[in-house]
């Protein structure tokens, strides 16, 4: 299911064009990172998707009742405790206060807060300000996730345990989009790579190896809305699926349980 569609879309300050003719998607279950340098567009194309920014022309179209958001810098409350301020985020998203404090107690616990829940925000420093700011997005599970350059400032516990959240965010059918710098976290993060050059979009990769299923059609299935899909691709005599190596299984069952018939499953080289 696609959840953003990004068609054409430009954006200028006054004279300076940030963005040029950009036409990006993300669906369910996807992990895009934006790359680039400094002042490439990577930041407004995050503002244009969860409507914080309005394009100048072109159109954005999102498909989620939840959308969470992490800046690049996040400006703690000087007079609440890390898990009152999430407590009362929490509250303000719909939430029971006692599902916000306990979701907030669990994430901080697992993002290892340094002082613990009822650390004052004022003495957090940037890094343990950043996990908070991370906890917020997560408190209502989204179904748009997206984060500005999340690990910067995290210690490295805390990088590994981002790099899971986020994982277990996708599989639970969101989508994720984020700007970092690090190739590293990049690779061992993200299923697809968009890349940004002086507002132009350059590069769009899939990260990860994928699985071409070649199938031979039974009872209904409608594999656009399937989270891991990848890409569909339909003819008359059968419809190729393609997923992510190693989530290509459960398509497999599901294809089966539908008594559809598998013609080929191979592997195909990422664009």
């Amino acid at each position: 299911m696609e959840v953003v569609r990004l068609r054409k879309v430009s954006k200028r300050y006054g004279r300076r064009e940030i963005l040029a003719d950009v036409d990006l998607h993300l669906n369910a279950g996807e992990l895009l990172a934006l790359v680039g340098a400094n002042g490439s567009g990577k930041s407004t194309v995050l503002r244009l998707m969860v409507g914080l920014s309005r394009p100048s022309a072109g159109t954005v179209r999102r498909n989620a009742r939840v959308v969470a958001y992490v800046p690049d810098v996040f400006t703690s409350h000087d007079r609440l405790s890390a898990a009152a301020y999430l407590t009362h985020m929490g509250r303000i998203r719909g939430l029971s206060t006692s599902t916000a404090r306990d979701r907030a107690h669990a994430l901080l616990d697992r993002l290892a807060l340094s002082g613990g829940a009822d650390t004052p925000m004022r003495k957090l420093s940037k890094g343990n300000a950043q996990k908070v700011a991370l906890a917020q997005a997560l408190l209502d599970p989204p179904q748009l996730l997206v984060l500005d350059e999340p690990w910067s400032g995290l210690d490295a516990t805390a990088h590994s345990t981002l790099r899971e959240l986020l994982t277990e965010t996708a599989e639970q059918g969101a989508a994720v989009a984020f700007t970092e710098h690090s190739a590293d976290v990049v690779r061992s993060t993200a299923t697809r790579v968009c890349e940004l050059d002086h507002g132009r979009l350059t590069a769009l990769r899939h990260q990860t190896e994928l699985t071409e299923l070649r199938l031979i059609p039974g009872a209904a299935i409608d594999w656009d809305d399937h989270p891991d899909v990848v890409e569909v691709r339909r003819t008359e005599a059968a419809v190729t699926v393609t997923l992510p190596t190693g989530r290509h299984d459960a398509a497999l069952l599901t294809a089966l349980n539908h008594g559809w018939s598998v013609l080929t499953v191979r592997q195909v080289n990422p664009e």
